[in-house]
């Protein structure tokens, strides 16, 4: 059962990183271990160790017996060996983790497409 755990995980990294990179926070590479709820959203902001994506959601008025829509914001932190395949415009997953910082409590697990593809 661990030794196809093993597999799998070198798969990804192959997949993703290629070359091991040397942040601690990563999901892949480094210590990090990813739990809980997962999310897609669109990256609207890029830092060099994190993204912002926002998230439209509907929520229902119990008042006017309506949906609305309502945008989110996350900050999910981006580990060395994905920073040069996300851009902004792009889909992303990411998947939540132990709180890194004071608002970084996800990681980006993988891009989906890119920004001109819809």
């Amino acid at each position: 059962m661990k030794k196809q755990e093993n597999e799998k995980k070198q798969k990804e990294k192959s997949e993703i990183g290629g070359a091991a990179c040397s942040d601690k926070k990563c999901h892949l590479h480094g210590d990090l271990k990813i739990r809980g709820r997962t999310f897609e959203g669109r990256v609207t902001k890029k830092l060099p160790t994190r993204v912002t994506i926002e998230l439209e959601r509907r929520v229902y008025s119990r008042k006017f017996e309506r949906y609305f829509k309502s945008k989110t914001k996350i900050h999910a932190h981006l580990a060395e060996c994905m920073e040069k395949q996300i851009n902004i415009g792009d889909l992303i997953k990411i998947q939540e983790c132990r709180p890194l910082s004071k608002i970084i409590h996800f990681t980006v697990i993988k891009k989906i497409k890119n920004a001109g593809e819809r």
